[in-house]
C-alpha cells in the first residue's frame, strides 16, 4: 500500500483534464453509528478498523478514490463526544480540523439517534455554507415506515441538506451516493498523486490491526486504556518482522492483557498476524509485549508523540 504525507494541492498533472474535480469529503458523526464501515465501502479498501465498541476510531484517516476526471479525499474521524481526558480532546481536534477543511460533509447518523453525541458539532455543521449529506445508516434494521419517519425528522432539522437512507454494512445506496458526491465536488486539480490510497504510513495500519484485536478480545476499560506502538518493522526476503508494544495504564491491566500463561496476548497476536499478512501480502513474524505507561491518556508529551496532539 502506498501512502501520502502531505495534503497540499498538486499542480495539474499531465493528462488530467480541464474541469477536473477534487475535494475533501469528511465523515462526521457520533460514536458507533457506522462511519468506519461507510468509509471502507466508499474507498473500496479496509482503511479503518471496525468494532461494535464505541470510540474505535481515534485518529483522522484519509482514503483516496480516483478517476480520470475527479479525486475524492475521504476522511474517517473519531466519534464526536464531550472529552473526559486529553486523548479525547485530541480526538475532537481531529474532528474540528475535518470541519474546517471540508468541501462536503457526510453527517452519519442511524435509525436510533435524534441528536449527535456532541450537539455543538451539529450546530456548527448546520451553520456551514458547504454541501451536507445526512446519511441515516442501519436502515436494514428497520422497516420502510420507520425509515421514512427518520428521513423527515432529519430533513426538518437540516432543511438544506441532502438526506438519504443507507446501509453501510450491506452497501445499500452507497453507489448512488458516490455519484451525488462527485456532482458536488469543486473544480480543482487533485490534492494527491493519483496512485495514492491514504495519508497514513504502514506502521499506523499495523498498530490499528493489533488494536482492533484488543477491542475484540477484551471488555470493559481495557480497550480504552490501551495504545499500540510499532517499535520496528523489518522487511526481509521471505518474512516481515514486526515488534509492537501494547501500552496500558495500570499493572492490573497488563496482567489481563497477557493472560494466564500468556494465553490472551498469544490470541491477540495470532489473530493480528493473520490480518496483517492479508493486508501486506507477505508472511509476518509478530512479536508483542506489554508495558505499563501510567496516565498516558492525559500526558501531553506522550500524546504528541503518539500523534494525538500537534
Amino acid at each position: 500500500m502506498q501512502t501520502v504525507e502531505s495534503n497540499e494541492k498538486q499542480p495539474l498533472p499531465e493528462g488530467v483534464p480541464e474541469g477536473h474535480r477534487a475535494g475533501f469529503v469528511n465523515i462526521i458523526g457520533s460514536p458507533n453509528v457506522g462511519k468506519s464501515t461507510l468509509m471502507n465501502q466508499l474507498v473500496g479498501e479496509r482503511i479503518s478498523i471496525i468494532n461494535r465498541k464505541a470510540q474505535t476510531t481515534r485518529h483522522r484517516i484519509m482514503g483516496l478514490v480516483n478517476e480520470p476526471d475527479w479525486q475524492i479525499v475521504y476522511s474517517d474521524t473519531p466519534g464526536v463526544l464531550d472529552p473526559s481526558y486529553k486523548m479525547q480532546e485530541g480526538m475532537m481536534k481531529f474532528v474540528k480540523t475535518a470541519l474546517q477543511d471540508a468541501d462536503l460533509i457526510l453527517l452519519v447518523t442511524d435509525i436510533y439517534e435524534d441528536d449527535l453525541a456532541h450537539p455543538d458539532t451539529f450546530t456548527k455543521i448546520a451553520a456551514m455554507d458547504i454541501p451536507v449529506f445526512v446519511l441515516i445508516n442501519k436502515v436494514d434494521l428497520t422497516d420502510q415506515e420507520k425509515a421514512m419517519e427518520r428521513i423527515a425528522f432529519w430533513q426538518a432539522r437540516l432543511p438544506r441538506a441532502t438526506v438519504a437512507p443507507i446501509s453501510a454494512l450491506h452497501g445499500f445506496n452507497v453507489d448512488s451516493l458516490l455519484e451525488r458526491i462527485v456532482e458536488k465536488l469543486p473544480v480543482s486539480p487533485p490534492y494527491f498523486p493519483k496512485d495514492e490510497l491514504t495519508n497514513k504510513p504502514m506502521r499506523f495500519f499495523i498498530s490499528e490491526i493489533i488494536r482492533e484485536k484488543i477491542l475484540t478480545h477484551f471488555k470493559q476499560e481495557i480497550p480504552y486504556s490501551c495504545e499500540v506502538v510499532v517499535e520496528s518493522y523489518d522487511v526481509e526476503p521471505t518474512i516481515v518482522k514486526i515488534r509492537a508494544e501494547i501500552r496500558v495504564a495500570r499493572d492490573s491491566q497488563k496482567q489481563i492483557v497477557i493472560g494466564s500463561g500468556g494465553s490472551m496476548i498469544k490470541r491477540v497476536g495470532t489473530d493480528a498476524r493473520k490480518d496483517i499478512e492479508q493486508f501486506i501480502g507477505q508472511k509476518v513474524f509478530l512479536d508483542l509485549y506489554v508495558r505499563v505507561d501510567k496516565d498516558w491518556r492525559d500526558d501531553e508529551v506522550k500524546l504528541r508523540r503518539l500523534g494525538y496532539l500537534d
